[in-house]
Parts: structure tokens; sequence; C-alpha cells
């Protein structure tokens, strides 16, 4: 992670939460990024963003992985 990233980086107690609700919490504990939700398995670009936070998730809904800034 880039040192020029502003608050809170990452979100390891949202695994396994909903994703929509991990997002809300993401956005309202830094107000610095955006949080995307990606469905697990999907392609993405691999361009290191500090204002953006992709929020994984599986087919339910939930999120799979740490949300980090990136």
């Amino acid at each position: 992670m880039s040192d020029d990233c502003r608050g809170k980086a990452s979100w390891p107690e949202l695994v396994g939460a909903r994703g929509v609700d991990a997002a809300s919490t993401i956005e309202r504990e830094n107000p610095f990024v955006s949080a995307v939700i990606v469905l697990e398995g999907s392609v993405v670009d691999g361009q290191f963003l500090c204002t953006r936070v992709r929020v994984w998730v599986n087919t339910s809904g939930d999120v799979v992985d740490i949300p980090k800034i990136g």
C-alpha cells in the first residue's frame, strides 16, 4: 500500500458480512475511499488506487476476502 493513502486501509472484521453492509461500513470509516462490490472470480484491472476498496463477495453476497485499499 502506498504511504499516500489516507485513513483506515483494511477491514478484516468484515469477512463474512453482507457485501452491501460492508461497503457502507468502509465508506463510513474512511471517507476518502469508495467501496466497490465485486463478484468473486471477476476479472479486474491491476491498477492501485488509494480511493478504492474492492469488496469481494460470493454469489450469496457475503464478503469472502479482506477488503483493503487498492
